[in-house]
């Protein structure tokens, strides 16, 4: 399983460069239809179609839609792959009109509700999850006791939200996700300008190099990913200096 590294995920900018620009162009027609919400940075939106695109993934789940803009991202993956259904979970509705032409509904299952009163509805084998939601200490706890522990080896997650600036405070959900990780030796990847300067600066530098270089304004990219590990340890019951390194 190659490491989500910079040097990996350069090498699926390139290998996939010509989806990505239909993906952006897909995501460009989407943007205006939608009411002013908060979407998924330019840098971890590509990464999160470059990880579906590389693991081709039977199943997606993402906790957290907002206005659909992540969705769309997500479903272009798969549309892209020719296979692979999203599994959306939210306390709002999403709607499929709001996605640009093209993409198929049909892939997108979306359940209403809190996600920890949904369980039968994720799928058996989940092959890439991720998480958008409440960036609340409470519910990292949750997932990282529940719903992380039932899936299987090396799936990978995407957290959002974590490094909007060089470190997180304690006991948020960075933070809280940050410290089981650590417990867990398990490094991640982020590109976030606060955290990461050089790789946020790389993948940007490569990103013009390819003709990709059209970014919305006052984007931070704080996302982080990683692989699960084999036998996770337990999530510790408090975290107040977060261990686990950034890959530069």
């Amino acid at each position: 399983m190659p490491t989500i590294d910079l040097d990996h995920l350069s090498t699926l900018y390139r290998t996939h460069h010509d989806g990505l620009a239909r993906a952006r162009a897909h995501i460009r027609t989407l943007t205006p239809t939608l009411p002013p919400a908060p979407e998924p940075d330019d840098i971890e939106a590509e990464i999160t179609y470059l990880l579906i695109r590389h693991h081709t993934p039977d199943h997606v789940v993402r906790i957290g839609t907002a206005h659909g803009t992540a969705t769309a991202w997500t479903l272009a993956a798969l549309d892209h792959n020719g296979t692979g259904d999203l599994h959306t979970f939210d306390t709002n509705d999403t709607h499929p009109h709001h996605l640009p032409p093209g993409m198929d509904p049909q892939r997108w299952k979306h359940t209403k509700g809190d996600v920890r009163a949904k369980l039968s509805h994720l799928p058996r084998h989940t092959g890439l999850l991720a998480l958008d939601s409440t960036q609340g200490g409470w519910f990292a706890r949750w997932y990282l006791h529940h719903l992380l522990p039932t899936l299987a080896p090396d799936t990978p997650i995407a957290v959002h939200g974590v490094f909007h600036h060089p470190h997180t405070p304690p006991f948020t959900e960075g933070a809280l996700v940050l410290s089981w990780l650590a417990n867990n030796t398990t490094g991640y990847f982020t590109a976030s300008a606060a955290r990461a300067p050089h790789a946020h600066r790389t993948l940007t530098d490569l990103r013009t190099e390819l003709g990709l270089h059209t970014p919305h304004p006052a984007r931070t990219d704080p996302a982080i990913f990683f692989h699960l590990p084999t036998r996770p340890h337990p999530a510790s019951p408090a975290t107040t200096r977060p261990r686990a390194h950034a890959t530069p």
